[in-house]
């Protein structure tokens, strides 16, 4: 295989990869615990859960970001 074309399809990996572990962190804490829901009223562990889910967002895009912008070396 082409190491251009392997080094695009690892890129395509890590992206899919990293999201679905984000996506099942954050629904299994937020479902299964029962930190996404508010009840009766709003709770501290609510908002630590919804502050860590904008924060490990974030982190996914940089990553994701940096990720993407090392150009790969196609020959034209």
């Amino acid at each position: 295989m082409d190491p251009v074309v392997k080094e695009y399809l690892i890129k395509i990996l890590n992206t899919i990869a990293f999201a679905a572990l984000w996506m099942i962190i954050n629904t299994t804490s937020g479902i299964m615990y029962q930190l996404a829901f508010i009840e009766e009223k709003i709770q501290w562990k609510n908002v630590a859960f919804y502050i860590f889910l904008i924060i490990s967002f974030v982190a996914l895009l940089g990553y994701i970001i940096k990720i993407w912008k090392k150009p790969l070396p196609f020959e034209k």
